[in-house]
């Protein structure tokens, strides 16, 4: 874990080093909505002309060319919440389905006018906040927090599984997946840092792939999980079955899976800091400090998990763990759908009566949601005929008892 650690620090330092300016010669985050508000005008225009492409890029240039690759987004979520940001976000994706649906041009510049008022409430908030020590702390410890509790939830209950089915001398390659996910993100953050500047889509579309092999890789693994759980009398029997069914190939899964966790969260967690890096003139140190004090917590999470497994009996955890990786993938999979919309792969359809959520992967469109409803109804399915199996197998090994 001390390795883990370290090179997360080496990690971010190597980003730090290479971060770019946010800002761009912008002093305000009003004078950046300033020039969004011109270009969604120039959007508006444009769409009254009957140029619906290029009334679309204009769009798409005020998203990918300002509210991403400047930092909007990203200190949005960082200084007031990540159910604003996807609110913004989803803003723009309606305007564009307004613009390729043909809709009223009074409809258009409504929404168009209801984004740049959205921007401009943001702006406010976010230029009236004065920077203080307490503020850019609190910043850096909800950033690494929040995007590392998804990736410590993963690795450590994946190691706190392998531990209690007999397989500590496995978890080498488990940590070793997390180490290799870390170098890599600071790789994919530098990359798709190039790409925004020439099709923001890009990082949109990377993260997303990134999120729904993370899904497919998470369902088969709690899957796999909740298949060897059974009942505590028979322990000996399902570290057994455990035990050949990770020398089979199952360590593999295990370890991308780690992997998968750790790669999301580490480049968006990178592009995170660059953002909040950029927008600190005076209190850079307390970056680091609230970096350091967001690992610690994380190295907590992660060594409560490890003494909750030992506690807990055998079938409890080992449900309970698969029962967690199912809430991933769900999560996962309303995340990297959305990641899809941001970068025009999936439409947008809304749907009003939902509100986002953005830390399990909620969001109010009929594109994210049926897929998760789809998954947990498969999930409670797959439970039930795992259910099943076990008391056939307990009745099975009383009568030959």
């Amino acid at each position: 874990m001390y390795k883990l650690f370290r090179v997360a620090v080496l990690s971010f330092a190597l980003l730090f080093s290479i971060a770019n300016t946010a800002f761009c010669g912008h002093e305000t985050w009003n004078q950046v909505v300033d020039e969004m508000s011109a270009i969604a005008d120039e959007a508006y225009n444009k769409y009254a002309a009957g140029d619906k492409k290029a009334s679309k890029a204009s769009v798409d240039h005020a998203y990918f060319g300002y509210y991403e690759k400047l930092g909007f987004e990203k200190t949005v979520m960082a200084y007031i919440s990540g159910e604003r940001a996807a609110k913004v976000e989803y803003q723009f994706s309606f305007i564009k389905k307004a613009i390729n649906a043909g809709k009223p041009k009074q409809e258009v510049k409504a929404a168009l006018d209801k984004l740049v008022s959205f921007l401009r409430e943001d702006a406010n908030a976010l230029d009236g906040k004065k920077e203080s020590a307490a503020g850019v702390f609190g910043a850096s410890f909800l950033i690494i927090a929040r995007e590392g509790f998804e990736a410590i939830i993963i690795v450590g209950a994946i190691i706190a599984y392998l531990r209690r089915s007999g397989n500590k001398d496995k978890t080498r390659a488990v940590y070793g997946g997390a180490l290799i996910a870390l170098g890599a993100s600071v790789v994919m953050a530098f990359i798709l840092n190039r790409l925004s500047s020439l099709s923001g889509a890009n990082q949109e579309i990377v993260e997303g792939v990134t999120m729904l092999i993370a899904v497919l890789v998470l369902f088969y693994v709690s899957n796999w999980m909740v298949s060897k759980a059974g009942a505590d009398a028979w322990g000996d029997y399902i570290k057994s079955k455990v035990q050949g069914s990770i020398t089979k190939g199952g360590l593999f899964s295990l370890a991308f899976a780690a992997f998968l966790a750790v790669f999301r969260e580490g480049a968006e967690t990178i592009l995170f800091y660059q953002a909040l890096i950029a927008n600190t003139s005076v209190y850079f140190n307390m970056v680091w400090a609230g970096l350091a004090a967001g690992c610690v917590a994380l190295v907590i999470i992660y060594i409560l998990i490890n003494f909750l497994s030992i506690k807990l009996p055998l079938k409890p955890f080992f449900l309970g763990t698969s029962v967690l990786l199912f809430i991933m993938s769900i999560s996962f999979t309303g995340s990297g759908i959305k990641e899809l919309q941001e970068g025009n792969v999936i439409s947008v359809t809304p749907v009003s009566w939902i509100r986002s959520v953005d830390i399990l992967g909620i969001y109010p469109t009929l594109e994210t949601l049926i897929p998760q409803l789809f998954l947990l109804a498969l999930t409670i399915v797959l439970f039930a005929v795992h259910i099943r199996k076990m008391k056939k197998t307990q009745k099975i090994a009383v009568k030959t008892a």
